[in-house]
């Protein structure tokens, strides 16, 4: 089960990877790759394994197979840090080209890869617009209207008769959507953590991620860590 929903009047998916469909422009959208996140914290003497970025690129893979987009966007923080680009493996780079071939592949900078990549395949920006919505990587608070976002790598504690669960999630009131962390080493907030306070006009919704599976929950539903 998948939901689809209106983003400021823009039709969209919400795919139980994490990723975001706009079908009736072909864009496919996954937010926070944090690619080479792993041997970041390696050079730091935190040896974890050092696989996360050929293993979001796998996931990623699955995604555009089963869409075929004409435009993938990477909105920021795909790139774990400045140097990450200068460690990533010929076979991921070679992966990341494969994505783009025939397909627009744009990088949408963050506060981790504010400049973005120098030699991997696709193009750099800010923001770009579809339709009424805006795609960035920070969200904003205030009077604007209309835009998609990472950044704060959303997720939602659901308690129920059978006790609780936590798992990572859109979440959006119909006008802003946060998308959850792609990356196969990212974290995740809980959505009732303060970091997410003034983004939405109203109670927002979470549609919360499981096995094949995007469900929207109530706001009253979600508890705090």
């Amino acid at each position: 089960m998948t939901h689809v929903t209106q983003i400021s009047g823009v039709a969209a998916t919400l795919r139980p990877s994490g990723a975001l469909w706009i079908e009736d422009v072909r864009t496919l959208v996954v937010a926070d790759l944090h690619f080479e996140k792993g041997s970041a914290f390696a050079a730091r003497g935190q040896m974890l394994p050092p696989y996360d970025t050929a293993e979001t690129l796998r996931r990623l893979s699955i995604e555009v197979e089963a869409t075929d987009p004409g435009a993938l966007v990477f909105l920021g923080d795909t790139l774990h840090d400045g140097r990450a680009e200068t460690r990533i493996s010929q076979r991921d780079a070679d992966a990341i080209a494969a994505l783009a071939k025939g397909r627009d592949l744009i990088w949408i900078t963050g506060n981790h890869d504010a400049d973005g990549p120098s030699r991997l395949a696709g193009d750099t920006a800010q923001e770009i617009r579809i339709g009424a919505l805006t795609l960035r990587h920070e969200p904003r608070r205030g009077a604007d209207h209309g835009w998609a976002a990472g950044h704060l790598h959303p997720c939602a504690k659901v308690v129920g008769k059978g006790g609780a669960v936590r798992r990572r999630c859109f979440v959006t009131d119909g006008e802003r959507i946060v998308l959850p962390a792609f990356g196969a080493f990212t974290g995740s907030l809980n959505v009732k953590d303060e970091a997410f306070e003034g983004l939405f006009a109203g109670a927002p919704t979470a549609v919360v991620l499981g096995a094949g599976r995007s469900l929207p929950v109530a706001w009253k539903r979600l508890r705090g860590d």
